[in-house]
């Protein structure tokens, strides 16, 4: 789905929330290889499981025609510093329900663009109707918990022993989910 952009502005940064466009593939293919590089709260290694230009072209317009799918980007004058994608379900008995995710490079934490992609992609799944969000976080990742928790975010469970990070220790993924709030 296509949303109206937004604008915003964290000392003296401003930065832009959109819809993820075409144009936007290769940078993406870039920026998902450069973030998982800064840090081991996502899943992949660098390197791992990389996305071509194509295979972004494809998920971005798989995600601009499906109703319950959205595909955000945040961009500082053009140049595209983090994103998020919220995936529906087709099964029916799943329908009711998008999984989130979100990354933002290293250099742009503290601008409070993550919690912007979230709240958008909050409110754009409860102008939708839809009944829940999920998503997984490292447990090492407190800042991001806190910041889902204040968004409404439960914890729903755990999975222990979940990843096993460069220090050779395994650590938990925390699974939270958020329902939508009774009108």
């Amino acid at each position: 789905m296509i949303i109206s952009e937004n604008m915003f502005t964290v000392r003296d940064l401003t930065y832009r929330i959109r819809s993820a466009a075409l144009a936007d593939a290769k940078k993406l293919s870039a920026l998902r290889l450069k973030i998982d590089g800064e840090t081991e709260y996502l899943d992949r290694e660098p390197g791992e499981a990389f996305m071509e230009e194509k295979e972004f072209e494809t998920l971005i317009q798989e995600d601009s025609k499906q109703s319950r799918h959205l595909f955000l980007v945040a961009d500082i004058e053009g140049e595209i510093v983090g994103f998020s994608r919220c995936e529906g379900h087709s099964l029916k008995r799943f329908a009711h329900k998008v999984t989130f995710g979100v990354a933002v490079q290293k250099d742009v934490w503290g601008y409070k663009i993550g919690k912007e992609l979230l709240a958008t992609s909050i409110d754009w799944a409860d102008s939708l109707g839809i009944q829940k969000m999920s998503l997984q976080v490292l447990e090492t990742n407190q800042k991001a918990i806190r910041l889902y928790e204040h968004h409404g975010f439960e914890i729903e469970g755990i999975l222990k022993k979940d990843k096993r990070l460069s220090d050779g220790m395994y650590y938990d993924t925390i699974v939270m989910g958020r329902q939508r709030p009774v009108s």
